[in-house]
């Protein structure tokens, strides 16, 4: 059967990042034969095992071209329309575009959320967004234009934060004093909660599951 990708082929799992496919193989599910890529996640150190009939339902990808790379560079120092100050909304907004996986997806959601923790720091959760799209950013156009990722993340913060430039934003919006707190306000009710809780019983316990695992749907392993 013939298939998009090709072993050894680099490619980009979205929210995961760069992968090169090692293996093209057959597998038999729930009583079918289906083919598989195995791709490896050089940043997590993980190898992922992905039927090739659902890689476009994934959204899996080819890296960009060098130009592609290049112009994700430049969006980041483009000027934006003012940033929601409803930061659920926000994550939601930027949540959506990291799954959509594309470099200018991820370039926006870097820029999006670097000018808004100019203004106020970010909550825990952007913050693990910001970093997690930062990051993907660097390695696709690191491995596009074919430079250290060093350079790379030298380059986006230079396009982030230009030396001597004025602020991109067209215009600042009015923000709620308190509304970036809503997130730790929710979390230090359910704490004392939980205390409480104990307190009453010191026997309870829950079982977590810390499994790393991908959905069921991905038939990632």
């Amino acid at each position: 059967m013939d298939t998009k990708f090709k072993v050894n082929q680099k490619v980009v799992y979205p929210s995961q990042g760069v992968g090169v496919v090692t293996e093209i193989f057959e597998k038999k599910f729930k009583d079918e034969m289906n083919l598989y890529y195995k791709i490896y996640i050089e940043a997590s150190d993980m190898i992922v095992m992905v039927p090739v009939a659902k890689a476009q339902e994934l959204g899996i990808r080819q890296i960009v071209t060098a130009k592609e790379a290049e112009e994700a560079l430049n969006l980041l120092s483009d000027d934006f329309e003012p940033i929601t100050s409803d930061w659920k909304l926000r994550y939601q907004m930027n949540l959506d575009l990291l799954k959509k996986g594309t470099v200018k997806d991820i370039a926006t959601i870097v820029r999006c959320l670097y000018n808004r923790s100019k203004v106020k720091e970010l909550p825990i959760l952007e913050r693990k967004l910001y970093d997690s799209a930062k990051k993907l950013l660097e390695d696709e156009i690191s491995f596009a234009l074919g430079k250290p990722a060093k350079d790379i993340e030298a380059a986006i913060h230079t396009k982030l934060e230009p030396p001597g430039a004025a602020p991109r934003i067209k215009h600042t919006p009015q923000f709620e004093e308190d509304e970036d707190d809503d997130l730790m306000d929710d979390v230090n009710e359910k704490s004392r909660d939980s205390d409480d809780d104990m307190d009453d019983d010191d026997n309870s316990s829950e079982d977590m599951d810390d499994s790393g695992d991908f959905d069921e749907d991905d038939d990632s392993f």
